[in-house]
């Protein structure tokens, strides 16, 4: 058998596992997060600590019976799940988590696919999220669902607009589509990442601030979840799933998550690459332990957020990016190509 083959295959079954597993059980931190925010206890009862209360969900979504209304266009009720779910394993192919960092096989590095346009190809795929909430609201009848996706295809182009554009500032300063030198780049302790103003990119915590909102925004979280607003639209989009349908859009937006995170580590937070990679050896100076601590440090933050300020309207919404966030992403992409040809000139 081609070892090639082997290799995508075994990859991709990580991928699914990796993906499954940090949509449960990013939902067992979620609900003890509210919980300790809101003074309760959270998930307790099922497991030590609630954690098997994760799998006990599981169960029970794929269990249930699949409720088809009437009146619903079928062929694009089923697919619209898919195309929340898909686009993310496929994004998964192409992030790297970095090298190993120890033992035999230190520099082995933990990527499914290794492409020179991999940031093209995660934005490209990331867009495709939008259909599935538009497919899945309109193929379902329902005015509610309906307005939501509405909601959510609107906030969904308004908000990809400055994410592009801040992406496209990164791919400047780093002369490369390419994720793994974007981090090479990075390289050396926390004063090269480029959130930061240094290395000759003054805007580097402009464009980490516009990018963050926006995956907030993208990924459909508080206080951006103006398409879930449950006190106006029921559940939203996907009012009318059940079982494994609703199971499918919720995992596919968990995993959008990890994916925003591991994004947001990759442009702006050095990748795998250790901040103190003189002074704090104990991970090594490049390691995926690293990035997956980064990643689980910006969700948490994303949780945060989400127990922390109330939903805005649509309204205010829509003008954070395309009065805001749009304008500010437009003059950091022109400051920083002008940094980028001047600064040579004068020897910095």
């Amino acid at each position: 058998m081609d070892l090639n083959l082997v290799h995508m295959v075994l990859f991709l079954v990580g991928i699914i596992a990796f993906a499954a597993g940090n949509a449960a059980y990013l939902v067992w931190v979620e609900r003890k997060g509210a919980a300790r925010i809101q003074r309760r206890t959270g998930p307790c009862e099922v497991g030590p600590a609630g954690l098997i209360q994760p799998l006990a969900d599981g169960a029970k979504l794929m269990s249930k019976q699949i409720v088809f209304p009437d009146g619903i266009d079928k062929p694009l009720f089923m697919l619209a799940p898919m195309f929340a779910m898909i686009p993310a394993v496929m994004i998964f192919v192409t992030i790297p988590f970095g090298p190993v960092g120890f033992g035999p096989f230190a520099d082995f590095m933990i990527v499914a696919r290794e492409m020179n346009i991999g940031l093209l190809m995660i934005l490209a795929f990331a867009s495709v999220n939008v259909m599935a909430l538009l497919l899945g609201g309109w193929s379902s009848k329902n005015k509610y669902a309906v307005i939501s996706a509405i909601r959510g295809v609107s906030q969904g182009i308004a908000f990809e607009i400055p994410l592009v554009i801040t992406a496209i500032t990164i791919v400047m300063i780093s002369g490369s589509m390419q994720l793994s030198t974007i981090v090479e780049a990075q390289a050396g302790g926390f004063w090269n990442w480029n959130w930061m103003p240094l290395q000759g990119n003054l805007f580097g915590p402009v464009s980490f601030i516009v990018f963050f909102i926006c995956f907030l925004a993208e990924t459909n979280r508080a206080p951006f979840d103006l398409g879930e607003a449950e006190s106006e639209l029921i559940a939203g989009f996907h009012t009318e799933y059940s079982s494994m349908g609703f199971g499918l859009f919720f995992m596919g937006e968990y995993a959008n998550i990890v994916i925003g995170a591991s994004l947001t580590t990759i442009l702006f937070l050095g990748g795998w690459t250790s901040p103190f990679p003189e002074f704090v050896p104990v991970l090594g100076a490049s390691s995926f332990l690293w990035f997956l601590l980064k990643i689980y440090l910006l969700i948490w933050t994303v949780v945060l957020i989400r127990w922390t300020y109330p939903r805005v309207t649509l309204w205010s919404l829509l003008n954070l990016a395309w009065k805001i966030l749009i304008p500010f992403a437009l003059i950091n992409l022109l400051g920083s190509a002008v940094l980028i040809k001047i600064l040579p000139m004068l020897g910095l």
